[in-house]
């Protein structure tokens, strides 16, 4: 029995299945402490928004045989969706994510603190900050909780009912994310509630954050052996010696980031209406409509990723539409002064008021001056050369002055604009009398005596 046992053994170590090697391969890669792939790198800098959300969708789809991927964050927060959607990204992802708020001075503030919270492990740099995760987008912070006391007790509801559901929204958030990855949830709560923040080492010390490394190195040198929560399995990270592979931006995510922008939106928003309201007032420009165009249909798809306030951007078309209406009916100013009024409050109040999306002052003043001129001037000027006599055509016989060659009755021929004319109409039968054209019907002229037997032909 004994030399069966042996035999049996024998024949599974000989002819065992052809992944043993494999096994064998990563198990001496996981004594000796030294991973055998790629860390994925992806740089997050500045406010979080749908090209972040998109720049990381595609570096995940680009780490599917990585070791693991680094979120290095350096951001002051975002929008709402465009976060969340990163987060699924964290939890979803077959590849541990590492979120590391790099290089010193860097942040990881309001958005970046649950991407933080939602991510399989967290880092920071010596000299950065975490938290201020207070959602102030539905009109201020709510109120603060006492120093004394603890997250977990009920706390006082918030001064209305929208910031209340936006403020336990956000606490249930990230309080979830907490518990999955196993971190501080009472502080995540507080940095909600109390727009708390923490440095690299009181987040260490607060269960915030697992590691805390000066460079991308260290990270991965500390950062291999531990073990991690991948989709409910426990996974032992294998990151030190591993190739660094850093993943930019490509051209798309380039794109949806000027687009994205609220002043570039802006601009090309005002552009659009300009470019389609000139070329209405004055047909066959052409070159107003064609840039118009264009410019309004990037501004709705650059509008529809932002957090725009309606009623904001209505006060702007109001005021558009006054300006508008004071050239085409002067009234004295009171159109065109409510219309800047309307257009500069409405610019103000467009775009909520998210971390990373707000216009400047500056860039608001600038635009309400210029299109209270150019509304004002150059739709003027298209006025005035829509209202300018006719010069061809028709219409142009209209009003002017010839001479009569020959009349009978009330019919005869005029010369008018060295040509001969069939004329109709009452006038002195003397050959050489002034005469005025009314109106043509075909070939005819009607005419009727010049006002003025001086008046100088035209």
């Amino acid at each position: 029995m004994i030399r069966i046992t042996i035999f049996l053994l024998a024949c599974l170590f000989a002819f065992g299945p052809a992944s043993g090697s494999a096994d064998v391969e990563r198990e001496q890669a996981a004594m000796s402490g030294q991973g055998s792939g790629t860390v994925i790198v992806l740089d997050v800098i500045g406010p979080i928004g749908p090209a972040t959300s998109e720049y990381l969708r595609q570096g995940f789809a680009a780490a599917d045989d990585a070791e693991a991927i680094v979120v290095q964050i350096d951001t002051p927060g975002g929008l709402v969706q465009s976060m969340r959607e990163i987060v699924l990204m964290f939890l979803a992802s077959p590849v541990p994510v590492i979120t590391y708020v790099a290089p010193g001075g860097a942040r990881a503030a309001s958005a970046g603190t649950y991407m933080v919270y939602g991510s399989h492990l967290a880092a920071m740099a010596p000299g950065t900050n975490i938290g201020a995760a207070t959602p102030v987008r539905m009109g201020g912070a709510p109120q603060p909780l006492d120093e004394e006391e603890d997250a977990d007790e009920e706390q006082p509801a918030p001064t209305d009912a929208m910031t209340a559901k936006s403020v336990n929204d956000a606490v249930a958030y990230i309080r979830a994310l907490a518990d999955l990855q196993g971190r501080n949830a009472d502080w995540a709560e507080a940095a909600v509630r109390k727009a708390a923040s923490l440095s690299a080492n009181a987040a260490l010390e607060r269960d915030v954050i697992e590691i805390i490394a000066p460079d991308l190195d260290t990270l991965l040198t500390k950062a291999d052996g531990r073990r991690v929560n991948l989709g409910g399995k426990q996974v032992t990270l294998r990151t030190a010696g591993l190739e660094v592979v850093k993943v930019p931006p490509d051209w798309r995510v380039k794109l949806i980031g000027i687009l994205a922008n609220p002043t570039f939106a802006y601009l090309l928003m005002l552009i659009g209406i300009y470019g389609v309201l000139f070329e209405v007032i004055n047909p066959g420009a052409l070159l107003p409509g064609v840039i118009g165009g264009i410019s309004l249909i990037l501004a709705l798809f650059a509008l529809n990723m932002l957090p725009i306030n309606a009623a904001g951007a209505g006060l702007v078309l109001l005021g558009i539409v006054l300006m508008t209406a004071e050239a085409f009916a002067p009234s004295f100013g009171v159109l065109g002064i409510g219309g800047i009024l309307a257009f500069g409050l409405g610019s103000v109040f467009m775009f909520e008021e998210v971390p990373g999306f707000h216009l400047s002052p500056g860039v608001i003043i600038t635009a309400t001056v210029a299109s209270g001129v150019l509304l004002v001037v150059v739709l003027a000027a298209a006025l005035r050369a829509h209202r300018r006599r006719v010069v061809s055509g028709d219409l142009a016989m209209i009003g002017t002055t010839g001479t009569v060659l020959s009349w009978s009755g009330q019919n005869g021929t005029v010369l008018v604009h060295g040509e001969r004319w069939q004329a109709r109409g009452t006038v002195p039968a003397a050959k050489g009398a002034r005469v005025r054209v009314t109106a043509r019907d075909g070939l005819t002229l009607r005419v009727e005596p010049a006002p003025s037997p001086t008046a100088k032909e035209t």
